[in-house]
């Protein structure tokens, strides 16, 4: 089964919510044609994502990412931001990876495990809890470029004991 927390989100009330996620970027970064639209992106947020934790982080969001200033997301969800077209997507709140063999790499002293997709890369944060996962579109390769501007908003999640190694 393949997840994806985004889809595009009509002016109106959309039949899609609840529906399984897809793992395809194409779907993560459809954006909603926002003008005379309110309801921008839809992102599903994740379990814990209005936890104090996520909230923290929220408030430090970037202000731009890759050039791009911040989309509108559908209901402001906690913890949930997106910014550009494609949208790059950030959503605190997914649970913290295991360890694990996947590519692990660290920026400013923050670890992201990296899962390639079809049309982009996911990053979720290794060593903090609640994590916070970041799914680039390939558009903005070369895709690791883009954490740099998570370190600072990253660094409000607890750390754990796990380190990239």
């Amino acid at each position: 089964m393949r997840h994806t927390p985004a889809q595009q989100a009509p002016c109106a009330a959309s039949s899609d919510v609840g529906r399984p996620w897809r793992r395809s970027l194409a779907a993560l970064a459809a954006v909603a044609s926002l003008a005379g639209c309110a309801s921008g992106l839809e992102v599903t947020s994740p379990a814990q994502a209005g936890s104090p934790e996520c909230a923290a982080l929220a408030a430090a969001w970037p202000e731009r990412v890759a050039d791009h200033a911040r989309v509108q997301v559908r209901d402001d969800p906690t913890g949930v931001a997106a910014w550009g077209d494609p949208a790059i997507i950030a959503r605190c709140g997914v649970a913290p990876p295991a360890p694990t063999t996947k590519e692990c790499i660290g920026v400013d002293d923050v670890d992201w495990v990296v899962d390639p997709l079809s049309d982009g890369t996911r990053f979720t944060s290794y060593g903090r809890s609640p994590a916070v996962e970041i799914l680039v579109p390939r558009a903005y390769a070369p895709e690791p470029l883009v954490l740099g501007a998570f370190t600072d908003a990253a660094r409000h999640l607890p750390a754990t004991q796990r380190r990239c190694s």
